[in-house]
């Protein structure tokens, strides 16, 4: 297996004390545990269930009384846990994030300590940014793949990107950045923002799972074929970075 997918992994798997002061159900729907749906909390159940229906339908295509359905619960009860929509979709946003943060840089602290004082090359640090990402959704679990699409979702709205991508994701995509400058040492600094920008929008469109690529190839390939599409990507943004951040090219 892949070095990063076992880092990852065992990232995973080393989640589990930090969450000790979790009420037991909440972590096993955060790990992918998939105990009966009836006998899960209210909480956890509404959280699922707007996560699911902002990521097929949009923000403004949700109502609370949909999400209270979904859930199966009492129509004041996502008020009740959550308050105003709003705070709903933040914490539905905020559950897994704190995960694949973990998980990413788990991976990117692996890949600096596997280098030595060379430090990681650009594909190194590109596979330790994508491959986290890739065993979510080679997970059967749903709730990750909506979750997936919930960040493409936000990180393609000019509203909720600025609030819930900086808040929750930019610190740790700094971190990125800064390993990125230094693998690519002269590089004009612009160029390296404008190549993450790039890289973001390749991942963000992965994630979306649109299903608009299997029918541009005619069913030649599958915007569910993960493995391909991180398999692809990290070449091809390493490429890119490359290209245009290397000096003389």
């Amino acid at each position: 297996m892949n070095f990063f997918l076992l880092c990852c992994i065992d990232a995973l798997d080393s989640l589990a004390p930090i969450s000790e002061n979790r009420d037991n159900e909440e972590i096993g729907a955060i790990m992918n545990d998939k105990p009966d749906n009836s006998a899960r909390p209210r909480k956890e159940r509404i959280l699922d269930a707007a996560e699911e229906l902002i990521a097929h339908h949009g923000y403004d295509g949700v109502t609370l009384r949909q999400i209270a359905n979904k859930a199966d619960v009492d129509v004041a009860l996502p008020s009740y846990h959550f308050g105003k929509k709003h705070d709903l979709f933040e914490a539905v946003f905020v559950r897994r994030a704190e995960v694949l943060n973990d998980l990413r840089l788990s991976a990117l602290e692996a890949c600096e300590e596997a280098a030595g004082p060379d430090g990681p090359t650009v594909e190194a640090i590109i596979e330790a940014f994508l491959r986290p990402m890739e065993l979510p959704h080679e997970e059967d679990d749903e709730g990750w793949r909506n979750y997936l699409a919930l960040v493409a979702y936000v990180n393609n709205s000019p509203v909720w990107a600025r609030e819930l991508m900086t808040r929750h994701f930019n610190p740790l995509i700094k971190r990125y950045i800064e390993a990125l400058k230094r693998a690519l040492p002269g590089a004009p600094e612009e160029n390296i923002y404008w190549a993450y920008h790039y890289l973001s929008g390749s991942l963000t469109l992965t994630m979306a799972r649109t299903g608009r690529l299997d029918i541009l190839s005619h069913g030649l390939c599958s915007s569910e074929d993960f493995k391909t599409a991180y398999g692809r990507m990290i070449p091809f943004i390493a490429a890119g970075f490359r290209q245009i951040c290397e000096p003389g090219k």
